[in-house]
């Protein structure tokens, strides 16, 4: 990677904090795990709705809405740092289906990577033009997830010789064991089950709160935690109505007491040890395009049994034993699974071990690595692509100025060059 008083430089296009969105944690902690590799650089252009940032590592802002602030935004690339990695989500840039990011692609001369954060299988037009564009204009594009590598290729057209799997990160903290911090939450002699994230209908929630219903009769023990904010687009639209929704159905099916909402935006070490001190983690997601999840990419960092509604990435990850899957909107099968977790211990800690083996593959520091290994073979092969100075000058002196070429005269006067 061409260096700059022995620094490579790359940065990172993406929403950053205080911006409240997975997008934004996800590049936050990727950049600060690679700012630990020696002799790299990394810093972030943040797309930006007029949010302020107090993070040093944000040298450029992009404004999310305004077309020529990404024509900007690629001139300052360009002459600023060696690589750019766009993490890609159709909903934070401007323009129909995110649009706009083309423009800011196609006015790069230095070498950019995609990552993806949502393949769909069944895109509109536009959004298969604009994923597919992209992943054209790129040196590489980044999956998180394997089983999107032939949706990548087959649907958008982008060559699986350019496409790299790397996994979602995930935070490597100390934390106590999961019986003295139940004891600490007040949670002692509790079975534990627990979902978070930004709160939206999306998440299917409330088919986690009538599997509860179900479970608690014969369980009186058990707990579920819903831990996490509205999204603020959710919220901006309709309000508090979905939480709300969510704490009358609790009390309508006579849970609430074992039914317990932690409304807040929560820290990174508050998220790992909500997980540490869970049994058992559930994404019930409605949709089956779910491409990733960093929710469920956590709790494979903590080893904790998963249970999963069967989108794309649940069941990637799940896959050989590591969880159980449940069937779209169906609080029984959710409820089904739930008790096979608490009635076979054996089966939980088999379950446990397994998922925590690879969640030790996931944790940032590799990820980092992964990343800088990735962009270092990016700009070599970009470098050797250029021709070298010698080529530079030999043609330019086969070429002569026109200035200093002497005319041809022809008759009736007419010279040529």
């Amino acid at each position: 990677m061409a260096a700059i008083n022995g620094i490579s430089k790359i940065a990172f296009l993406s929403t950053y904090p205080p911006r409240e969105c997975g997008l934004a944690t996800f590049t936050e902690d990727l950049v600060k795990s690679i700012s630990k590799s020696p002799g790299i650089q990394p810093s972030v252009i943040a797309v930006t709705n007029d949010e302020e940032y107090s993070d040093s590592l944000v040298e450029y802002k992009l404004s999310q809405h305004d077309r020529e602030s990404y024509l900007q935004t690629a001139d300052w690339a360009n002459k600023h740092v060696d690589l750019l990695v766009i993490e890609h989500e159709y909903g934070i840039y401007g323009g129909d289906c995110g649009a706009y990011i083309l423009y800011l692609a196609r006015g790069l001369t230095i070498p950019f990577i995609v990552t993806t954060h949502t393949v769909l299988l069944n895109p509109s037009a536009q959004q298969r033009i604009v994923l597919g564009e992209l992943g054209r204009l790129s040196a590489q594009v980044v999956t998180m997830a394997e089983s999107s590598i032939p949706i990548l290729s087959d649907t958008y057209g982008i060559p699986s010789g350019k496409i790299t799997f790397i996994p979602h990160g995930v935070p490597n903290l100390s934390m106590k064991s999961r019986e003295k911090l139940k004891n600490d939450y007040g949670l002692q002699n509790k079975q534990v089950m627990s979902s978070f994230g930004l709160l939206s209908p999306a998440k299917g929630l409330e088919y986690g709160i009538e599997a509860a219903s179900k479970v608690i009769a014969d369980h009186d023990d058990f707990v579920y935690l819903i831990l996490g904010k509205t999204h603020p687009c959710v919220k901006a639209r309709m309000g508090e109505s979905y939480r709300q929704s969510l704490m009358d159905l609790a009390k309508r099916l006579g849970v609430k007491e074992h039914v317990k909402f932690i409304d807040q935006y929560l820290t990174k070490k508050e998220v790992m040890t909500y997980l540490q001190l869970s049994d058992m983690y559930l994404t019930p997601y409605l949709s089956k395009e779910q491409a990733v999840s960093g929710t469920l990419a956590y709790a494979m960092g903590c080893g904790r049994v998963i249970i999963s509604t069967p989108y794309r990435y649940a069941q990637e990850m799940l896959d050989g034993g590591r969880g159980l899957l449940a069937q779209f909107r169906d609080a029984s099968s959710i409820a089904s699974c739930i008790r096979t977790v608490m009635e076979n211990p054996l089966q939980k800690q088999e379950m446990e071990r397994k998922t925590m083996y690879v969640g030790q593959t996931m944790k940032w520091v590799n990820v980092a690595d992964r990343y800088v290994q990735l962009g270092i073979k990016v700009v070599d092969a970009h470098k050797k692509a250029q021709p070298s100075e010698d080529v530079i000058q030999l043609i330019r002196s086969l070429h002569r100025p026109i200035s200093a070429a002497k005319p041809i005269t022809r008759r009736k006067g007419i010279s040529v060059y």
